[in-house]
């Protein structure tokens, strides 16, 4: 089994971080924002299919346009 795609784990670890950032702002709160962000990624972290993880990374940014 190969490992993860560098470039792809880099997209991931900056969308998360740019989210992260953007939740600051988050109206209900960074307190109520975090746990979800962290348990939506979370859930994906064992996802190996690099199809699945750029389908991933174009939600994240749908959801990033939405934040901001």
């Amino acid at each position: 089994m190969a490992g993860p795609n560098p470039e792809l784990r880099r997209q991931v670890i900056a969308i998360y971080k740019e989210l992260l950032y953007l939740g600051r702002e988050y109206p209900l709160g960074f307190g109520y924002f975090r746990p979800r962000l962290h348990k939506a990624f979370m859930a994906k972290a064992e996802e190996r299919d690099e199809e699945k993880i750029k389908y991933g990374i174009k939600h994240a940014e749908y959801v990033k346009k939405d934040i901001i």
